[in-house]
């Protein structure tokens, strides 16, 4: 009998829906909430809002565009956190109901986790690559930035952490200094591909062994632009491919440097890089030139699978059915996981 994962993510502002049968995803569908965009970041009663009103039809569609019904369905899988609470509260509400309706398992799943699963989703008809053990993976996002040993597909080990901000915060935060909606990160992405990455130096933080921080930068990056400005009101607009550039290629610099040391400390030549950020060009180029300098087997997600999806969520959730990891009623959300 073939096991069929319905999935839901509800962590942050996109609300997502997918179906996963026997590994493969069958549907992944996201609404997203361009509402948070004159804001500069999002904002989360607007968010719970936005995900109360999108879950139920996004359900429907998954399950349609799956070919299947609400009785099909053997497990649901949600997002328990991290994220913000509202969010994830909205999510863990919906999948309660439907286990409940269908008289199915209940499966917790944690975000940053299912993150890094999002390397072992399956797609029909295509050449699937997937990693073997142990796994080395930069888990890099808007809220988080780790290296993580994966010793199978729910046994995994954080060796690195960043001490303060994200990298994918410190890419928001600079954006919004030179005056780019949120999200800054494809923006500055963009216009990266057309500067110079050596017109500006900043800051890169010295943190012994394998945890990163980014709030040293994100202060330099601000000091710089201010005392720019003073002498010139128009040095952002003139300058914006280059300092775009600049900035891409310190952060970038700063994850693969990491790895790079992390690979050499333990042996493992296994590489993936996940999360919200990984699907940052530069960062993917400078990790195919680094794999194929040392000799790594590098694994990247697809565009679509990197950013919060349920897929992603699934996928993790059907490893864990696998193993009879299933949560009682009870299980509440966690704005920390």
């Amino acid at each position: 009998m073939p096991v069929t994962i319905l999935a839901i993510e509800s962590s942050c502002d996109d609300t997502s829906v997918a179906i996963i049968r026997d590994g493969y995803v069958l549907s992944n569908l996201i609404a997203n909430q361009d509402v948070h965009m004159s804001y500069g970041g999002v904002v989360p009663e607007l968010a719970s809002r936005a995900h109360q009103a999108n879950i139920v039809p996004v359900t429907q569609q998954a399950l349609l565009k799956a070919g299947l019904q609400a009785n099909d369905v053997n497990a649901v899988a949600f997002t328990r956190g991290p994220g913000l609470l509202g969010s994830l509260l909205v999510g863990t509400s919906f999948a309660k109901g439907f286990a409940l309706a269908q008289n199915v398992p209940l499966i917790e799943v944690n975000h940053l986790q299912a993150h890094v699963l999002a390397h072992f989703i399956l797609e029909k008809d295509k050449e699937n690559r997937v990693p073997s053990f142990p796994f080395l993976c930069l888990l890099v996002s808007g809220g988080h930035t780790r290296i993580i040993i994966m010793r199978s597909q729910l046994e995994m080990e954080v060796i690195g952490n960043t001490i303060d901000d994200a990298a994918g915060e410190a890419f928001d935060k600079c954006g919004k200094v030179m005056g780019f909606t949120y999200p800054a990160g494809p923006i500055i992405d963009k216009l990266a591909k057309e500067g110079n990455i050596h017109a500006f130096k900043f800051a890169k933080p010295r943190i012994k062994g394998l945890d990163f921080s980014f709030s040293g930068l994100k202060t330099s990056f601000l000091y710089f632009l201010r005392d720019r400005l003073k002498e010139d009101p128009d040095f952002i607009e003139k300058n914006k491919a280059d300092l775009c550039a600049s900035l891409q290629y310190t952060i970038i610099s700063i994850l693969v440097g990491k790895m790079v040391n992390a690979s050499q400390q333990t042996g493992i030549s296994e590489i993936g890089i996940a999360g919200g950020v990984s699907a940052n060009s530069g960062l993917r180029e400078e990790m195919k030139k680094e794999a194929e300098k040392r000799k790594w087997n590098l694994f990247i997600p697809e565009f679509r699978f990197t950013t919060d999806n349920a897929a992603m969520i699934g996928i993790t959730g059907y490893y864990k059915y696998l193993r009879g990891e299933f949560s009682s009623h009870d299980v509440t959300p966690l704005a920390r996981y």
